[in-house]
C-alpha cells in the first residue's frame, strides 16, 4: 500500500460554513446601512439602485464562496471515509473495493471517477444522492476554475448546495478520522 495520508482534522463542518456565511452577509448588510459613517463617502455619486446592485453582488459572491466550502467539506468527508476504510481494513464490500482502488492509485483517487463510481455500484448506496452530487459537482468545477465559460448546466444557489450537503452527510455511512 502507498504511504498513509496524515489527516489534518481541519476540515470544516457544514454548520461552521453556514455560520460564517451568515456572519459575512450580516456584515455586508451592516456596511450598507446609513449607520456606516463611510457609506456616503464610499458610494458618493451612485444611485440607490447602483448601491443595492453592489450589495447584492457581494452577497452573491459570499454565497458562491460558501458553496465552494460546502463542496470542499463533502469531498473531505468522502476522502476521509475512503482512507479510513482502507487503513482500518474494513471487511464490507465497499471497503474492499476501496482497498483495491487504493492499491492501484493510493491517495490519488478521483472523487467522481473512483470514489463516487464505487459507491454507485454498492447496493445500499443512495443512488439519487450520488446522481445529484455528480450533477452539482459540475457547478463546483465551474466555480473552482474561474467561471470563464458559459455553463450548460443549471447553476445552484447556496440553499440548494447546503441542502444537498446535509442530505449527503445524512445518507452515507461515513467512517470518521
Amino acid at each position: 500500500m502507498a504511504s498513509r495520508v496524515v489527516l489534518s482534522n481541519e476540515h470544516l463542518d457544514i454548520r461552521q460554513i453556514d455560520d460564517r456565511r451568515r456572519y459575512t452577509e450580516a456584515a455586508i448588510e451592516a456596511y450598507f446601512t446609513m449607520d456606516n459613517p463611510n457609506l456616503v463617502e464610499r458610494f458618493f455619486g451612485l444611485s440607490p439602485r447602483e448601491v443595492r446592485t453592489e450589495r447584492e453582488a457581494l452577497i452573491e459572491e459570499s454565497q458562491r464562496s460558501s458553496s465552494m466550502d460546502l463542496f470542499g467539506a463533502l469531498e473531505a468527508a468522502f476522502r476521509v471515509d475512503f482512507l479510513q476504510r482502507c487503513y482500518r481494513r474494513e471487511k464490507d464490500d465497499i471497503s474492499r473495493a476501496f482497498r483495491d482502488l487504493y492499491r492501484d492509485k493510493g491517495s490519488h483517487v478521483s472523487l467522481e471517477g473512483d470514489i463516487l463510481r464505487t459507491w454507485r455500484k454498492d447496493l445500499n448506496a443512495p443512488k439519487r444522492v450520488i446522481g445529484e452530487l455528480t450533477s452539482a459537482f459540475k457547478y463546483r468545477h465551474w466555480l473552482a476554475h474561474g467561471r470563464y465559460w458559459r455553463p450548460k448546466f443549471q447553476r445552484l444557489d447556496y440553499a440548494e448546495v447546503y441542502a444537498l450537503a446535509e442530505e449527503t452527510l445524512a445518507s452515507f455511512p461515513f467512517k470518521e478520522g
